[in-house]
């Protein structure tokens, strides 16, 4: 179950040749994919092309099944990669997607493989690349991958019409240069919404439903020596070379000329919007994008071909390039063919613009600013330019008289109502009262509990990699005083914790603590399906358990918790730390992720509000009259539903916890409070909408039972 449900979008995936599909970046690409018949998808989820995994899920039985195409969302992006296998020995396309550089590290050692012994069908990879200020981990890209493996590398400029085309056009430059091909798209971009003029799907070849009836074997496609000196021989010789001649013969990078012969511009296909943008706020192109300024769009940022690069330069005086991420590589590139040119040419890039950072509008723009006024443009004045890029920024001087100092920033935290918070606040507190078991290393994971590391809880001493938590912590064990603590998520540890980590620790007889947090989701890419789930993406029954997989692995000593006990987590904590038990000890602590589980009850609250039905729901409040001001919940908690309010006091200066609105009722705050420090301002009272006649006859008596004894005398 994804984070949303694409199910009334992916009707339009059935459109036939002339229909317009309406929806976001990622519905255009499912849906060139199918128009480029393609015989297998499958991919890891993760920002941001989660929402890829979830319209195929959805896709699968109207759509997927009806010809043949074969779906699954792979246990890890290395397993994502290895689908791309098929396409090595037979004729088959194939897509894969997963997230960014984090991911293609995952993969790299498939993918290596396969663009080492070649495709003959068509592969795609779909790359998220979530780099800047919406990236969740690494601020790396995938340029450096695509070089290090001569995979060709497209990065199309957004819009849905070039997404399909480019799709589409990724297949056929993959079996031009039998390599599987890199397709970049930005978070933004995925979201985008807008139109496509859509064509008939395309029915595979190869199928489920015309499967392959013999096996192909070559030993040249197996990469071992003296092959594999052969493969990277072809790369160079035979594949690359191959590559470019598709780029030029397809017209996949474009030119636009302008009047202003001695100036240019280069850019990556997926910043031509914002470029745009900025020439036309500086006065330099108008609302269609027409400038005056010749522009080159590389929508395959590898291979360049030398020689359209060239006759760009070529005549040219100065010349722009807008190009995200270090190292430069495009810049460095045109450097190098301006000299070996001898073309007498300033390159200018990283010089004007931010040598790091995502390309927002504002740095492209001062950038762009920076270089039109010395460029010595006749269709604008550099001080016509200047005075607009004024006007535009003058507001912050207003803004700066309001707020002298930049907004404190607000750290990424739990859900309100999560089930993997109590288990901090239980970390956080014995780390507090008993700081000689409690306050030891801790080794933290990616994913929601990652933002253990944030306040208040600062749990968690170094992030390695999904599942990586308990491997990172296989030198500091033996070396620390004392027992020392991994997480992981149960995301992670199907995804990699499972043999890397906890097959690891086992076979090298490591004595710590892990805690798995097991919430049933891969929850921080929005709630996708892991083994132990229950289904799988395709809604088919799986009967793998975290349980069992660790009994399988001999883990001795393993204990299931209720997370959102949170005296019941820190007595299993204490046990493990303190133990005569030697090797591994495992703590489960098990509780549905909270977003899922309130998309499941507030629509089934409203359908029996609506229906008349009775309904009742928890809800905690603080008790004025009896909070002292100690604050430990929020302290040891966080919750999003805690706040302060003034004491109603006028004796009492301190302000008073106070539960708002947004409270789901799970009741963290209460026993965190109590965990702590015995907290009786903290009550629950049940909320009831549609009361039966008998819930009315009970609060009647129990109104008349308090009012009788408010009047006794004390």
């Amino acid at each position: 179950m994804g984070e949303l449900s694409f199910a009334e979008d992916v009707k339009q995936l059935a459109y036939g040749d002339g229909a317009v599909l309406r929806g976001e970046g990622i519905l255009a690409i499912t849906k060139a994919l199918l128009q480029s018949g393609v015989s297998y998808v499958g991919g890891y989820p993760g920002a941001p092309v989660s929402y890829l995994i979830d319209v195929l899920a959805d896709a699968n039985e109207p759509v997927l099944k009806p010809l043949g195409i074969y779906f699954e969302q792979s246990g890890s992006e290395a397993a994502a990669a290895a689908l791309l296998g098929a396409s090595i020995n037979y004729p088959m396309r194939g897509a894969v997607t997963w997230k960014s550089v984090v991911g293609t590290n995952v993969a790299s050692d498939a993918l290596s493989h396969v663009a080492s012994a070649g495709v003959i069908g068509g592969a795609l990879i779909v790359i998220g690349e979530d780099y800047g200020e919406g990236a969740s981990i690494l601020q790396e890209r995938t340029h450096s991958t695509a070089l290090k493996s001569s995979v060709p590398l497209l990065d199309p400029r957004n819009s849905l019409e070039s997404f399909a085309r480019f799709a589409e056009e990724g297949f056929g430059l993959s079996e031009a240069c039998n390599e599987p091909v890199f397709f970049s798209i930005r978070i933004r971009a995925c979201h985008m919404r807008g139109t496509l003029r859509c064509k008939d799907n395309v029915r595979p070849r190869i199928s489920m439903l015309s499967p392959l009836t013999a096996p192909s074997f070559s030993l040249e496609r197996i990469n071992l020596p003296p092959f594999t000196y052969q493969m990277e021989a072809r790369k160079f010789e035979t594949r690359l070379p191959a590559a470019r001649r598709y780029i030029v013969e397809h017209r996949l990078n474009e030119h636009f000329p302008g009047d202003e012969a001695h100036v240019g511009i280069v850019m990556q296909g997926g910043l031509w919007n914002t470029t745009l943008r900025g020439l036309h706020v500086l006065g330099v192109a108008d609302t269609r994008g027409r400038t005056p300024v010749p522009l080159l769009v590389l929508n395959a940022i590898h291979p360049l071909v030398p020689e359209e690069l060239i006759a760009f330069m070529r005549g040219k005086r100065r010349l722009l390039v807008v190009e995200e991420g270090m190292p430069n590589y495009i810049e460095r590139e045109l450097g190098a063919l301006a000299h070996d040119a001898k073309l007498d040419i300033e390159i200018h890039g990283k010089d004007v613009f931010s040598p790091h950072g995502e390309y927002v509008p504002q740095l492209v723009i001062g950038g762009l600013r920076r270089f039109l006024v010395e460029a010595g443009l006749a269709s604008q004045s550099a001080a016509a330019i200047d005075a607009r890029h004024h006007a535009l920024n003058a507001h912050r001087e207003a803004v700066g008289a309001v707020l002298p100092q930049p907004v404190a920033k607000r750290p990424p935290s739990f859900c309100t109502g999560c089930p993997e918070r109590p288990v901090f606040s239980a970390m956080k507190i014995l780390r507090e009262r008993e700081p000689e078991i409690g306050d030891t290393h801790v080794s933290a994971d990616i994913g929601c509990s990652t933002f253990s590391t944030q306040a208040p809880f600062n749990v968690g001493n170094s992030v390695l990699g999904y599942g990586m938590g308990l491997a990172s912590s296989s030198a500091v064990a033996p070396l620390f005083g004392r027992r020392v603590v991994s997480v992981m998520g149960d995301g992670g540890f199907w995804h990699n914790g499972l043999t890397n980590g906890v097959a690891n620790a086992m076979g090298n007889k490591q004595d710590s603590v892990l805690v798995i947090l097991d919430n049933f989701y891969a929850a921080a890419t929005g709630q996708h399906h892991v083994p132990s789930t229950g289904t799988n993406a395709r809604r088919e029954p799986v009967a793998m358990t975290i349980l069992d997989a660790l009994r399988g692995l001999g883990v001795p000593w393993i204990r299931t918790v209720n997370s959102y006990r949170i005296a019941e987590v820190m007595k299993t904590l204490r046990e493990a730390l303190t133990t005569r038990v030697p090797g591994l000890k495992v703590i489960i602590a098990r509780n549905e992720c909270m977003l899922e589980r309130q998309r499941r009850e507030k629509p089934r609250a409203r359908k029996a509000l609506a229906a008349g039905e009775e309904v009742v729901q928890p809800r905690f409040g603080v008790d004025p009259d009896v909070c002292t001001g100690d604050h430990s919940c929020m302290r040891l908690n966080g919750c999003p539903s805690l706040t302060l309010r003034d004491n109603p006091d006028p004796l009492r200066d301190d302000p008073v916890a106070h539960v708002d609105d947004t409270c789901v009722g799970c009741g963290v705050c209460g026993e965190v409070a109590h965990a702590a420090v015995l907290c009786p301002s903290f009550y629950e009272v049940k909320v009831v909408e549609n009361p039966s006649r008998w819930t009315r006859v009970l609060a009647g008596a129990r109104r008349a039972v308090i009012r009788r004894l408010a009047a006794v005398p004390v």
